[in-house]
């Protein structure tokens, strides 16, 4: 039985590296990139556990994809999701990556464990073979490591090392620190850090992501409330009354944030953003929508259109087409030709036939980011 649990640190926001799609999320064929790293390290080695640390507000779609690791919420600091991580590491020894070291050999993971007891902590590195400079000095080059990732450590030396309000930049750091043992290992030039877009080029091990195109559908329905505003698409119509509902009421909003979560597989507008939630009493649709946009972008989609149709016999839709084409066109940050808008009546049917609320049922379509098309 192993004595090793892998942790995966998967919760940055990458905000350095360029792109709308978090990296994490970046797709080599169908899978996300933060599978891909953890499959490949894991099939160098049998753990006894495997933990993915996530962004709080992707730790629920995450666990779509596999069910054999067990998923915890990040900190605000790579050091905070370490903490996070380790309170559920119950093996004597951990190994601790970040997603962005993307192409990480077999070799790596085997110079690792063989040093496994001849210290606190195990790190690969690279040497250096340009002239260094430290501030006006230049120093010798032989001296100076590149540090990569993973690496392996003590879970209980780590756990003590990191208890501490100082921040470090690895595991090694922080247990050099409390005064742990280090061992340096040879590690590789494949296990280059994703750190930039233009890092893309030089990672090897991936694959383009699939030119699959993905389909999801919506549906919300509302009653009519007298004397509320009614606000359609994000546009209000001018009519003396609106829609009973705990947020604005925008059915139609509604509708198009179900078909785009559907289209993700990430489920519904209720999981997002619950009815039983005080913060979205009366709120203003369009910032769920923007939040929804957000998110499909950060796990590394592309809204490519979105085709809806209104269900009403009151009021009349024709004169607000075009504003609600262009205000979804601009919550979407897709062109307004891929928005297209229909209306019709109920034949005075059912209690929408009555003119008593309003129907909206869309279809959204998206597809993988493209990064291999930059």
């Amino acid at each position: 039985m192993s004595d090793i649990t892998l942790v995966m640190l998967c919760a940055g926001s990458s905000s350095r590296f360029g792109l709308k799609p978090k990296k994490q999320w970046l797709r080599t064929e169908h899978t996300p990139l933060w599978l891909f790293v953890t499959k490949r390290l894991s099939s160098y080695y049998s753990f006894a556990n495997i933990i993915v640390v996530s962004a709080v507000e992707e730790l629920n779609y995450m666990q779509n994809f596999e069910d054999s690791f067990l998923y915890v919420a990040g900190g605000k600091t790579r050091q905070h999701s370490m903490q996070n991580a380790l309170k559920h590491v119950t093996t004597p020894y951990v190994m601790i990556s970040d997603v962005a070291r993307t192409c990480v050999p077999q070799t790596v993971i085997e110079n690792l464990i063989a040093q496994k007891g001849n210290a606190d902590c195990i790190v690969p590195y690279l040497n250096v073979s340009d002239t260094v400079v430290y501030e006006t000095q230049t120093i010798n080059r032989e001296t100076v490591k590149l540090i990569q990732t993973p690496q392996l450590s003590l879970t209980s030396v780590l756990k003590d090392a990191l208890n501490t309000p100082l921040e470090y930049t690895d595991d090694s750091s922080a247990i050099k620190a409390l005064g742990g043992t280090v061992v340096y290992v040879q590690g590789s030039n494949e296990s280059k850090k994703l750190t930039f877009e233009t890092d893309l080029k030089e990672m090897r091990c991936l694959k383009p992501p699939a030119l699959t195109h993905f389909t999801g559908t919506g549906f919300d329905i509302h009653p009519f409330e007298e004397g509320k505003p009614m606000v359609l698409g994000g546009v209000q119509i001018d009519v003396p009354y609106g829609f009973k509902a705990h947020s604005d009421g925008d059915v139609l909003i509604h509708s198009v944030i179900d078909a785009l979560l559907g289209a993700c597989g990430a489920g519904d507008i209720g999981e997002f953003f619950p009815d039983t939630n005080e913060a979205y009493k009366n709120i203003d649709s369009k910032k769920l929508l923007s939040t929804i946009v957000e998110f499909i972008a950060h796990v590394g989609y592309e809204i490519v259109n979105i085709d809806v149709t209104i269900i009403a016999q009151q009021p009349k839709i024709n004169p607000y087409k075009q504003h609600i084409k262009a205000s979804l066109a601009s919550l979407l940050h897709i062109e307004k030709p891929f928005v297209n808008i229909k209306a019709t009546t109920a034949e005075k049917l059912g209690f929408i036939g009555r003119k008593e609320g309003v129907a909206v049922q869309s279809i959204a379509a998206l597809n993988y980011y493209n990064w291999k098309a930059l």
